[in-house]
Order: C-alpha cells, then sequence, then structure tokens
C-alpha cells in the first residue's frame, strides 16, 4: 500500500497546473510534469480579494466626468 504525505500549500502561493491539474506551490514550473502553463489559485479563489473590491470607496477610483457648459454663439447683427 502507498502511503501518501499531507501537504500544505498556502493559498497565496498555490499554482494549478493547466496541463496535468496538479497543485504545487512554484510559479516557474509545475512539480509533476515540469509544464510552465500555471495558473495563480489565489487570484481565482480568494474571497478576501473580492470583498475588498467590493467596498472600495468610489473616491478611491474617480472616474472623469466631462463637465459641459454652453456655448454661446455670436450672431451677425
Amino acid at each position: 500500500m502507498k502511503h501518501l504525505s499531507t501537504q500544505i500549500i498556502p493559498l497565496s502561493t498555490a499554482y494549478l497546473c493547466q496541463d496535468c491539474s496538479a497543485v504545487g506551490n512554484c510559479s516557474e514550473q509545475c512539480p509533476a510534469c515540469a509544464s510552465g502553463v500555471l495558473m495563480g489559485l489565489a487570484r481565482v479563489l480568494d474571497r478576501k480579494q473580492e470583498k475588498k473590491a467590493r467596498s472600495r470607496n468610489r473616491t478611491e477610483f474617480p472616474v472623469w466626468q466631462a463637465q459641459l457648459h454652453p456655448v454661446r454663439l455670436r450672431t451677425a447683427a
């Protein structure tokens, strides 16, 4: 019988290999197949980041709005 050891990888350093679906903590290559096609799981799964984005105040990211002023045209008298 094969015994597998438990390994804990924090979400902030966890990467999913797009080729073999292994999870590792190396951002350069997959520990199982050495592929370089990795996706950071914190970006997808971290709910704290999502809550921060929702709770941002509008003044943190001001949106430029054009100020329209009426233009008076001079007419020949």
